[in-house]
């Protein structure tokens, strides 16, 4: 049913191929669109994304220093892993 296609990318401009595997996977998730990026541009703009700034606090519970994704605020309590795994 479906086929190999080669597409070319948005950014690097070069081809790559959108396999049948790919293709039937992009179908059973509902995605309308073929991929406008190449594997290796994906995976980049991915990256650059997912690259958020951690903040150094002190557990409010344990009192370890841990990195949280977000700046906290003076009024809550901030937890490290652990003790935020116990207090959910």
């Amino acid at each position: 049913m479906y086929q190999d296609k080669t597409l070319i990318c948005r950014d690097c401009k070069q081809e790559f191929i959108f396999s049948a595997g790919e293709q039937e996977f992009y179908a059973q998730k509902g995605f309308a669109n073929e991929p406008a990026r190449c594997p290796e541009c994906r995976a980049a703009r991915k990256q650059r994304h997912s690259a958020r700034r951690m903040y150094t606090v002190i557990c409010s519970e344990c009192g370890q220093e841990t990195e949280v994704p977000f700046n906290p605020s003076s009024d809550r309590p901030v937890y490290c892993r652990s003790c935020f795994q116990k207090h959910r």
